[in-house]
């Protein structure tokens, strides 16, 4: 589940910047926005790729 952990961290992590972003319109937050969603894409294939590896083990 740890996992899941840094999934759920990493967008609340993320909370501030996007009401920076989207309410006040502070560009750098958008920047910090776009990074944070490529982190998640990343760790999300991370995930999809140990799901696949531990579902051909078993």
């Amino acid at each position: 589940m740890s996992r899941f952990s840094e999934v759920k961290n990493l967008i609340d992590s993320l909370e501030g910047d996007f009401d920076k972003f989207y309410d006040k319109k502070n560009q750098a937050a958008g920047t910090r926005v776009r990074k944070g969603m490529q982190d998640l894409k990343n760790l999300a294939q991370e995930i999809r790729i140990d799901v696949q590896n531990i579902k051909n083990e078993g």
